[in-house]
């Protein structure tokens, strides 16, 4: 405010600096913004100190705690790579200000996670301690004095931004040393740090250095060799590329495969860095540090005798201590997620066989074991037959084929169908509440069917001691790995065998009854949760409309099912239409709707906008524009039968259309001013646009067929 006895040319000199400076400070607050220089950070860091008082000489370990928040991460000492083996990410930096007589050693990194996102993968910390020792000198004084590091760090979720601290503490030097509150949790820190006790390590190339990416096998000598060791090299000494493949042992070292790419600097003779076991790519234990020396293979004569080694057998104390590992993880399978719904209904069984022949249930028991082991014996030998082929194996490779997973989704929808009584397994005529029906659905095929739905339940869910065991089973000889799925199987198995095996068991359960109508019910809940979480994963790694195409052939396989159970095994009259209606909505399903889930778009969509046509003509392309909503079926419908077709896609490619897609999923008033414009409330809108700039478009009728399209993309590419 001016003074009142102040000129106002006086006050506007005297102020025109002050509005100079606040004015070019709004024009750049943006841009500082996105700089990230006034955004809160998602990392918080720490500094404690091990002792709160030091003596003169001692050596002391300050720690550095960093904890990144909704999936924010830093980096590790070697950020990683960006698929081309250049640097990516950027390592925390620590610039210390210490009292003369204190130094500060070099950063003591624990082991990092692997992070992988299409062509490249980095090494990130989304909590962690950095370790620094800190020296003091013999002739430092007694007094108290003030540690400060100023840290810097990228931290990156969608986006990065850097971001930077200032920490301090306070360290206390006398005539006896003192530990610090914070000690137990640097000592748990330090636990968590790469073994440096030196370890015996060599690799070698398996193929000629002539090419850009090379194989390279790394072996070391451990104690228990496991599956799902990684690699992690201190520096950059070329792309140590994501994925790593276990190989069976030789001569009593583990091994595993690296692709590498070459480093500006030549092929290294030597890497240091860290061996740990990972799952996932996250670390399952911290490793130890290596100094690996690579040598070139003398011929590929070597390399492959080196590759396929003959092991030597392991010790049978370490092959009966893992086989309980695998029973026990086993047994456990029993209670996990994945298998509980299971459960449900081998009680529901149990409870139908409870006042039949003994010997019967003892059967059925012992044939459900079977279905199990012989279960866990098929994916045993789709595990070997991946291996054998090259790739990499492990306890849920079945679950990782897509075709598997769309197989056990229907299968399971079907079971919770089938206990929400829209059909019945069996072909009986009739669908009474007595517990001879029940009783009717059991026998050898209804316990073998349990014991095979149970092992592939599993597939998908590990437990405590399991993911050892069967860690260190893919390391050995095919017979041993049998042997220990064999044994898992029997371990999931044996519950329900003992109490079959076990009439005093049996008689607690109740009486069959009405109940268990309601029990049946019931438990199609739990089962149904199991068919959405299969859904879900499923689904989503599909096609671009893999949950809208994939959904509606699972409600047209429910239909099929409340068809044949409703006018088929209830009905009495035109049975032959049901069975027609029935199988014709199956074939739909599995023939048109299923193969849509999996269909990709060929089609090159860019994001609309009024200044993307305006270009796209000035360049001298036609222009075919889709307005489009997820929610909208009829706009998936002209995808797939007028659009997205290989004949629409050629003609897009001959007369060299852009192709734009504006979606109004969400509200966006530009997208429904555009609709106004051409008299629509709503999508679908499709507008096909002259080369020639500034024409007006052809609007294309709501529902489109293949010659609509084509006639209108013919008319845009004329001039």
């Amino acid at each position: 405010m001016r003074p009142l006895n102040m000129p106002y040319a006086l006050w506007i000199h005297r102020t025109a600096g002050t509005w100079f400076l606040l004015s070019l400070l709004l024009a750049l607050l943006p841009s500082l913004k996105a700089q990230g220089l006034f955004a809160k950070s998602s990392t918080t860091a720490q500094l404690s100190l091990d002792v709160s008082q030091a003596q003169p000489g001692d050596r002391i370990t300050a720690a550095i705690h960093l904890k990144s928040i909704d999936g924010w991460h830093t980096y590790w000492r070697n950020p990683g790579d960006d698929g081309g083996g250049g640097p990516i990410g950027q390592a925390t930096r620590i610039d210390w200000t210490l009292p003369q007589g204190v130094t500060a050693g070099p950063i003591q990194w624990p082991t990092p996670e692997k992070y992988v996102e299409k062509e490249f993968h980095t090494h990130i910390l989304n909590e962690g301690t950095l370790l620094v020792p800190l020296t003091l000198a013999p002739n430092l004084s007694f007094g108290t004095f003030n540690i400060s590091a100023k840290l810097r760090w990228l931290e990156c979720k969608e986006e990065c931004v850097p971001g930077s601290a200032t920490v301090n503490a306070s360290l206390s030097v006398g005539p006896e040393a003192k530990p610090s509150p914070a000690n137990p949790a640097i000592q748990a820190a330090a636990a968590l740090l790469p073994s440096s006790q030196p370890t015996t390590a060599r690799g070698f190339w398996e193929t000629s250095s002539e090419s850009e990416r090379r194989s390279l096998i790394i072996e070391w000598e451990h104690p228990v060799a496991q599956n799902g060791f990684d690699f992690f090299p201190f520096e950059k000494q070329g792309d140590f590329g994501a994925k790593s493949v276990a190989l069976p042992p030789a001569n009593s070292k583990s091994r595993l495969r690296k692709l590498v790419g070459k480093p500006e600097a030549g092929w290294p003779s030597s890497v240091r860095g860290v061996l740990a076991p990972t799952t996932s790519g996250k670390p399952t234990a911290p490793g130890f540090e290596v100094n690996l020396s690579i040598s070139e293979p003398a011929s590929n004569a070597t390399a492959a005798a080196n590759t396929n080694a003959v092991q030597e057998p392991v010790a049978i104390g370490t092959l009966l201590v893992m086989l309980s590992f695998a029973f026990i993880g086993g047994l456990i399978l029993n209670i996990m997620p994945c298998v509980l719904p299971v459960l449900a209904l081998k009680i529901l069984g149990f409870v139908n066989q409870a006042k039949q022949d003994p010997k019967l249930v003892r059967s059925l028991g012992l044939i459900y074991g079977l279905g199990v082991i012989v279960s866990f014996i098929a994916l045993a030998s789709i595990a070997l037959l991946v291996q054998k082929a090259g790739g990499v194996a492990g306890w849920s490779t079945a679950f990782q084929n897509p075709y598997f997973r769309i197989g056990l989704t229907v299968l399971i929808t079907l079971v919770a169908l089938n206990l929400f009584g829209l059909f019945e397994v069996t072909l009986h005529p009739t669908a009474t509440e007595t517990a001879f029906v029940y009783a009717s659905k059991e026998g050898p095929v209804g316990a073998f069917f349990n014991g095979i739905l149970a092992a592939a339940l599993a597939t998908p869910c590990t437990a405590p001691f399991l993911g050892a065991a069967i860690g260190f089973a893919f390391t050995q000889p095919a017979l041993i790995l049998l042997l220990f799925f064999v044994t898992a199987g029997a371990g999931l198995a044996l519950p329900f065998v003992v109490l079959c095996w076990n009439p005093a068991w049996l008689k607690l359960i109740p009486r069959p009854g009405h109940w268990m109508v309601r029990f049946k019910v019931a438990m199609g809940f739990p089962m149904l949760a199991t068919a959405i979480w299969l859904f879900w994963f499923t689904a989503t790694r599909m096609g671009d409309a893999g949950v809208l195409w994939f959904g509606l052939s699972l409600v047209t396989i429910a239909a099929a099912t409340w068809v044949w159970g409703e006018f088929v095994q209830r009905g009495a009259s035109r049975r032959g239409l049901a069975i027609a209606t029935s199988l014709g909505l199956v074939a739909i399903s599995l023939v048109y709707l299923l193969p849509k889930a999996s269909q990709r778009s060929k089609i090159d969509w860019k994001k609309w906008s009024p200044e993307a046509v305006a270009r796209a003509q000035a360049e001298g392309h036609p222009v075919l524009v889709d307005f489009t909503a997820d929610t909208c079926l009829n706009c998936k419908f002209n995808k797939s039968t007028s659009i997205e077709i290989a004949s629409t896609i050629r003609i897009l490619g001959e007369i060299k259309a852009v192709t734009l897609e504006g979606d109004f999923t969400d509200a966006d008033p530009e997208i429904a001013k555009e609709l106004a414009k051409h008299g629509r409330r709503g999508v679908p809108l499709v507008l096909v646009y002259s080369k020639v700039p500034g024409s007006e478009p052809k609007v294309l009728p709501t529902v489109l067929t293949p010659t609509i399209v084509h006639e209108a993309l013919d008319w845009a590419s004329k001039p």
